[in-house]
């Protein structure tokens, strides 16, 4: 903060960039999971999608309300479950692409 003429003034913050959607962990290999899923983690919520471990599936209110919420839920879920499947070595992809939810894979 500076002052001019008795009057303070907030300097300019540098805020450092998100994350870009490239900069993605390097795929499991089998090796070291608690940090793949570290930096795992940290990507998905670059993302926005942390939420999907740790939430189930909205309950249903009214009919439209509820509807519009669970194909949203879903379609988020289905997009974090795969970025984490993409996050996998080809052979572990294979393995693990079978499970239904992406809760299941942690």
């Amino acid at each position: 903060m500076t002052r001019k003429n008795g009057v303070a003034h907030a300097l300019p913050v540098v805020i450092p960039a998100s994350s870009s959607h490239e900069e993605k962990p390097e795929k499991f290999n089998g090796i070291d999971f608690k940090r793949w899923q570290q930096n795992m983690q940290f990507y998905l919520t670059t993302l926005n999608l942390p939420k999907f471990l740790k939430e189930d599936t909205p309950a249903t209110g009214t009919i439209t309300k509820a509807v519009t919420a669970t194909d949203g839920w879903y379609h988020s879920e289905f997009l974090y479950k795969n970025y984490i499947l993409n996050g996998m070595d080809n052979t572990l992809c294979n393995v693990y692409s079978p499970t239904k939810i992406a809760k299941a894979l942690w």
